[in-house]
């Protein structure tokens, strides 16, 4: 069994920055690719960022590219997803999920083992 615990969410304007923290427990961290989703009011959940349980494979989704920044702390068993230049269209529960398969790095909800609860993150104009 893997836990998740997503935090870092909140309001934030447009242009702004934030840092989501996923923090994991129950299993050996540094045998987990860990990836972030995102799911919009209305929406489908989508891919935006993964990382290898090496955090030497990184993957991100076009939205994400640029300005995005997946990375981990085995020594704290946590994943960061900084996320910079901030737009509305951001707007959505993040969530992390954990991969007991792969190396890297799925883009599909299916290939992963475990979720979070999700942080709400919204973006003000």
């Amino acid at each position: 069994q893997v836990q998740l615990v997503e935090s870092g969410g909140g309001l934030v304007q447009a242009g702004g920055s934030l840092r989501l923290s996923c923090a994991a427990s129950g299993r050996s961290f540094s045998s987990l690719a860990i990836a972030w989703f995102r799911q919009a009011p209305g929406k489908g959940r989508e891919f935006v960022a993964a990382i290898s349980w090496s955090g030497r494979t990184t993957d991100y989704s076009d939205s994400a590219k640029g300005r995005g920044a997946i990375s981990r702390d085995d020594a704290k068993n946590t994943v960061y997803l900084q996320m910079a230049d901030l737009k509305p269209e951001d707007t959505a529960v993040y969530y992390c999920a954990a991969d007991l398969q792969r190396h890297c790095c799925g883009r599909l909800e299916g290939e992963y083992d475990y979720w979070g609860r999700g942080t709400q993150v919204t973006v003000s104009s």
